[in-house]
């Protein structure tokens, strides 16, 4: 670009809406910010956590906007602040209506266990305000596996697989008729975890074989106990049913493989998996949500939609920037820098000393959990 097109222009001056004129490298494979990108606040924020303080802006953004646009952009810092300033009131209230959805599920599994037929409109009413109030306020999903706990983990792990197979299905596009589908469906899932002897299914040791292959049938229950349902359709009972199965065939009760997988079982299976394994069970510690981010997606690679699980890394885990995390060597700091391949692995600012770490190359430490 010819120098008279672009200003080197103060950090502290630089204005919303104005465009960077050239890629900007610190030390990094990657810009931390690309040329024609509009700058919003965080950027801001990274420039500042990276300490630059000249910022090369093209002049024609700089001196031609029209009074319309200033205003324009004030409105939108004004509406995200009241937004930010919300978040604790937002975060409570679905807190609330998250404890009260688990105890409403709770009750309908124990009369599944009494024989009682599966009320789908009943499920469904249970799962769509949680949908709908993690849709407005994504921060709600990063949550998810501290709201759950070893008690009532089934209704737990239920509401937490409908909510994020709702929200995936909706990062991947699907109409509004079709998302509240895939959420039900991901709620009831595991209904047929009440026909299982309780037994085998609150067993606080390891589970046998013998144990494991009994668990296994709960896909088979589950679609025995919904699948006259006229409120599902024929492709949410199939997802019912194969959410245990793997694109490699390595998965249950049929091993189907690649396109026999329906890609729908696919968001539940995606869903199912990340929440189970970030999760407090009777017999295992939870595990971080970044670290099973990376598993999912490298360790685990074949077996899952590499779609799906891109929608589910793009909601849970790539995290704004600024945002303070607690490290798995124990460290704090705060994210300034997401890489467009693994958000999960961000450049982070330590607390104590002000060193900037890339835990993309220091693969020994991740994030363990936000502050």
């Amino acid at each position: 670009m010819n120098t008279l097109d672009y200003i080197l222009e103060n950090l502290e001056e630089l204005r919303l809406g104005s465009t960077i004129a050239e890629d900007i490298l610190v030390n990094t494979k990657t810009p931390i910010i690309r040329k024609d990108t509009k700058i919003l606040r965080e950027h801001i924020q990274v420039l500042r956590a990276f300490n630059i303080n000249k910022v090369p802006v093209t002049i024609d953004n700089m001196f031609n906007r029209s009074d319309e646009e200033i205003m324009r952009l004030n409105d939108e810092k004004a509406k995200k602040t009241i937004i930010e300033n919300k978040a604790p009131e937002i975060k409570t209230n679905f807190a609330q209506l998250y404890n009260e959805a688990v105890s409403n599920y709770h009750k309908e599994f124990l009369a599944w266990e009494s024989g009682m037929k599966v009320d789908v409109a009943r499920l469904r009413n249970i799962i769509m305000p949680l949908v709908e109030r993690a849709s407005a306020d994504r921060q709600s999903l990063f949550y998810l596996n501290n709201y759950s706990t070893k008690e009532k983990y089934i209704a737990h792990h239920s509401i937490a697989v409908g909510i994020l197979s709702g929200a995936i299905a909706k990062k991947l596009n699907y109409s509004n008729g079709e998302i509240i589908q895939i959420a039900t469906a991901g709620l009831m899932a595991d209904t047929g975890m009440a026909k299982v002897n309780s037994k085998i299914r609150d067993k606080k040791s390891h589970l046998t074989e013998a144990d494991f292959s009994e668990i296994k049938k709960h896909t088979i229950y589950s679609f025995q106990m919904i699948k006259d349902s006229p409120l599902l359709k024929p492709e949410m009972k199939l997802a019912i049913f194969q959410h245990h199965e793997r694109l490699d065939g390595s998965g249950y009760p049929k091993g189907e493989k690649m396109e026999n997988v329906s890609i729908y079982s696919q968001i539940i299976a995606v869903a199912d998996v990340f929440h189970a394994m970030t999760s407090e069970r009777i017999y295992r510690a939870k595990s971080s949500p970044f670290k099973v981010l990376e598993m999912i997606k490298e360790e685990e690679f074949g077996k899952y939609n590499i779609q799906v699980v891109n929608a589910l890394i793009s909601l849970v885990g790539a995290v704004p920037i600024s945002t303070r995390v607690l490290l798995s060597n124990g460290e704090i700091g705060e994210v300034v820098f997401l890489h467009r391949d693994s958000p999960f692995r961000p450049m982070i600012r330590l607390t104590e000393n002000g060193e900037i770490i890339d835990l993309n190359a220091k693969r020994s430490v991740y994030i363990e959990a936000l502050v």
